[in-house]
């Protein structure tokens, strides 16, 4: 991997990890079980300094560490139950530790004495069930709708998508075009594709705003 890239088989042995878990499992609720208690283990391995040095990382990231006013909700798993959560302004946790949870790919993010998983666990990357009962839903997608979990689950995006309007909500999903989406998947921590994924995103934004201008109108 060169100067500026993640080393790519950290990335293919946390793969493996996850699929392996979720083989292993009857279930959403049980792969979040089985995850929590695979992080638990290793952060007892550790030496805890990961989740200060992470929150430093987030923080200088964000264009402010305040909560917006208007309704946020942000992603993760309770490590030690494997139950859902989603933050938000009202939860007594910042911004900056909703985030860092929420990002929290392989070691559990601590806060106080609680440990969380990546927000992505709960249910998928986008999350879009949480959406239910608005008129309008635009859905960002940066893996293009894809899951490793099985479609039994119910917990695919497109299920989702299904639902939601099943709901009455009119619903517009994103994908990466294929300027961009090679940048996913086993490429999504290298950090030398940031600078050409940040173009790509905006050239396609630019590309579809008279489409989304009119889903909003």
């Amino acid at each position: 991997s060169g100067p500026g890239r993640a080393p790519a088989r950290p990335v293919v042995n946390h793969l493996e990890r996850i699929n392996k878990i979720i083989a292993d499992a009857q279930d959403v609720a049980d792969m979040r079980r089985r995850l929590g208690a695979a992080a638990l283990d290793m952060d007892a391995a550790s030496d805890g300094a990961w989740s200060t040095q992470w929150r430093t990382t987030v923080a200088t990231r964000l264009p402010s560490q305040h909560w917006p006013e208007r309704t946020v909700l942000i992603t993760a798993v309770d490590a030690r139950n494997g139950e859902p959560v989603a933050f938000d302004r009202h939860s007594g946790v910042d911004l900056v530790d909703a985030i860092a949870a929420s990002c929290s790919s392989g070691l559990p993010y601590r806060i106080g004495d609680k440990r969380y998983l990546d927000g992505g666990y709960r249910s998928n990357a986008e999350n879009a069930d949480l959406a239910a009962g608005y008129g309008r839903v635009l859905v960002l997608s940066p893996f293009g709708g894809r899951s490793l979990q099985p479609l039994e689950w119910g917990t695919h995006l497109a299920t989702q998508v299904d639902e939601l309007r099943a709901g009455g909500s009119r619903v517009e999903t994103i994908f990466p075009d294929s300027n961009s989406e090679h940048m996913f998947g086993a490429n999504a921590m290298d950090l030398s594709l940031r600078p050409p994924a940040a173009q790509a995103g905006y050239e396609q934004g630019r590309a579809l705003a008279g489409q989304i201008t009119e889903f909003w109108s």
